[in-house]
């Protein structure tokens, strides 16, 4: 089976043949006609680093513009940006990160997480024909990407400031630079999303199972409805306040467990085992802005909104989205808490807030987002690199966007939302007041992502003005 017709570097060509028949990989699917037949190879970046690299059959001017995607943790090998943007024209890396190497715990460090992009980006800039590399960051890949190109850009003295938790490791110095960078429904950083999933209804520190009534975002008697809640001011304040407290202890209580080991008194000499009962973020129980719908539920200022058939409206933006997450899992170790280490939560998911911390209908208050390098918003304030933000109006992700966006301090930036979009860029089927009514989001959204790639003088040559 013929790969490539390029002659990429002697890895791709030679795992190629092998690899790409194991994988499964289809070549040439479900191409539009202002797409192109791509091929596939795997690559392999390093030990525990797969990565699959997409690649247009007959390579145009796009391809000189190579994408980098990799995830904070789940497998993006096959995620559908790698095959839509390859149709479009563009070289596309899609990549997986190594596995933990604590055998404790299947969550990831921050810090081994960036060693293993580094191998991506050097990949790339190695290329032959690849002139541009652009950063895909989706989800937890923002946290990823976007601290990636900070650290890149700025060097590790932007994350060994002393107001951050804790400090990063000499050993992130060199990260070479991409050009660009695009947060495609980021979520705010691992380390906010920890914060916002986490219970504070948990009175024991070693238990999911003891809970105060006062503050349990599930009992009806504080408002909650499965169908979808709507929870008094007074308890939002209350339960966010709570949150914030509780955020504040485990952070000063790891920082204290970090001292001793340090200082060779710790449970061992390098690391703790750490369970946090209900701090689990990958199963969004506690976030109650999830079944109360009135809660995040626009942007501040009028944004560009993407609707179908290319059409877009400027306006204030709301969300399409349904209730979500009936019921919670603080009480399961394995659903309900998170299980990671000392040094890891330090690094990744530990950011400071602020006395007034909460939110509201629009916007968030009181997070210290310089705090933590897994901070999306805080990282794009050293980012001078082209920054494309774009939200997905069918899921809560979307409001991160506008924040990540006034936090750039990028000269080339550019905030758009996609209307019905769910997190996957899939259209919100339950979203729609009738079948249709947001088109095809998926092609909505990769359809600007090539508009805002391709634009003249961005990353392709500008267009030379003919002579009079």
């Amino acid at each position: 089976m013929k790969i490539t017709n390029e002659s990429g570097p002697l890895s791709v060509r030679v795992l190629a043949c092998c690899m790409a028949a194991l994988l499964g990989l289809a070549v040439g699917r479900g191409a539009s006609a202002a797409t192109t037949r791509i091929t596939e190879a795997f690559v392999h970046l390093g030990r525990g680093v797969p990565g699959v690299l997409y690649l247009p059959a007959a390579p145009g001017e796009k391809s000189q513009i190579a994408i980098f995607i990799m995830h904070s943790g789940a497998d993006y090998l096959t995620f559908p940006a790698c095959t839509q943007m390859a149709e479009r024209g563009y070289r596309v890396l899609c990549a997986n990160g190594s596995d933990s190497k604590s055998g404790f715990t299947d969550d990831e460090s921050i810090d081994r997480m960036l060693l293993d992009a580094k191998l991506g980006v050097q990949f790339l800039r190695k290329y032959p024909g690849v002139r541009k590399i652009v950063l895909w960051g989706h989800s937890g890949g923002g946290t990823l990407m976007s601290a990636y190109e900070d650290i890149a850009q700025n060097g590790v003295r932007i994350c060994q400031g002393p107001g951050e938790v804790l400090k990063c490791p000499n050993e992130l110095a060199g990260l070479p630079p991409a050009d660009g960078l695009m947060l495609i429904d980021s979520n705010f950083g691992l380390a906010a999303t920890f914060l916002f999933s986490l219970d504070p209804s948990v009175t024991r520190a070693d238990s999911g199972m003891k809970l105060d009534p006062a503050l349990n975002s599930f009992s009806p008697r504080n408002g909650f409805n499965p169908s979808g809640s709507d929870y008094s001011p007074e308890f939002i304040r209350r339960f966010l306040t709570a949150q914030g407290r509780r955020n504040d202890r485990l952070i000063a209580a790891a920082l204290q467990r970090w001292a001793l080991i340090k200082a060779g008194k710790g449970l061992y000499s390098d690391d703790e085992p750490l369970v946090i009962p209900g701090g689990n973020f990958r199963g969004y129980d506690n976030r109650f802005f999830a079944q109360d719908v009135h809660l995040w539920s626009h942007t501040r200022e009028p944004r560009v909104l993407l609707l179908p058939g290319g059409k877009r409206v400027t306006e204030i933006v709301h969300t399409v989205r349904v209730p979500a997450n009936p019921a919670s899992h603080t009480h399961s170790l394995y659903r309900g808490a998170l299980q990671t280490t000392v040094y890891k939560f330090l690094t990744t998911y530990a950011i400071r807030v602020k006395r007034d911390y909460g939110y509201g209908e629009d916007s968030i208050r009181g997070i210290d987002w310089t705090s933590n390098y897994g901070s999306v918003p805080g990282n794009v304030e050293g980012i001078k690199a082209p920054l494309l933000v774009m939200g997905m109006t069918g899921h809560w992700e979307y409001m991160a966007a506008e924040t990540i966006y006034d936090h750039s301090r990028s000269s080339d930036r550019t905030l758009r939302y996609v209307e019905g979009a769910l997190h996957n860029y899939t259209t919100c089927k339950k979203c729609e007041k009738h079948p249709g009514e947001f088109g095809d989001t998926r092609r909505t959204t990769f359809d600007y992502i090539d508009h805002w790639l391709s634009k003249k003088g961005r990353f392709l040559p500008a267009v030379e003005r003919s002579e009079k």
